[in-house]
């Protein structure tokens, strides 16, 4: 008979092959990998982060630059799936959803005001096109790409809703961010990126 303490061990030594035979996951595949395996699902490729340490102070800072004026029943959190379709649910760093959804995970996407996501050099492009387009056919109403990595300074990228269902970029800097949508936020970027220095050094 299995002891429990076999049970992860074996799972772990099967997840590599597993990752390198399929190529076209579904939601339904989820339920084949290990409970505690962090993952999202991009049109239908699996993949895997492996975040860093400054990313995580970075999520922290933007969960709480976007709480105070935050709507009534609706609450920004850290690293929670949302649940698009068969082919998609993505992870956002930061998510805006109902207070009453913060239990439960994936979160229907529909209930989401707000993603956000921070690049690296390999998500670069799958964040700013694979994800941009699943979060505006959703109907999310407002995504957010952060680059922590410009040597200048924090980069974010705001792109809005516009009129043929996709998105608009409205804006990217480094200096201090103000929005109104989906409600007013101001983010200290320059601040940010002084955290950056002091405990990640320069990018």
């Amino acid at each position: 008979m299995t002891s429990p303490e076999e049970v992860p061990m074996t799972a772990a030594l099967k997840l590599p092959s597993l990752l390198d035979e399929k190529q076209d996951w579904t939601v339904d595949d989820l339920a084949s990998l290990p409970p505690d395996l962090r993952y999202e699902l991009i049109d239908g490729r699996l993949i895997v982060p492996s975040p860093t340490g400054f990313p995580q102070i970075l999520g922290v800072e933007i969960v709480l630059a976007l709480r105070p004026s935050c709507p009534p029943g609706y609450a920004p959190a850290p690293d929670l799936s949302l649940s698009i379709d068969r082919r998609n649910e993505p992870r956002p760093d930061v998510v805006v959803i109902p207070e009453r959804e913060l239990h439960r995970s994936p979160v229907p996407v529909s209930n989401a005001l707000l993603a956000v996501e921070f690049v690296s050099p390999s998500s670069h492009f799958r964040d700013m096109t694979a994800k941009a387009a699943a979060y505006a056919t959703a109907g999310v109403r407002g995504y957010w790409v952060v680059n922590p990595a410009v040597p200048d300074g924090i980069v974010l990228t705001e792109f809005r809703m516009g009129a043929d269902a996709g998105y608009d970029m409205v804006t990217s800097t480094n200096k201090v961010f103000e929005t109104t949508e989906p409600y007013p936020v101001t983010l200290d970027l320059p601040a940010l990126t002084r955290v950056r220095d002091r405990v990640a050094g320069p990018a």
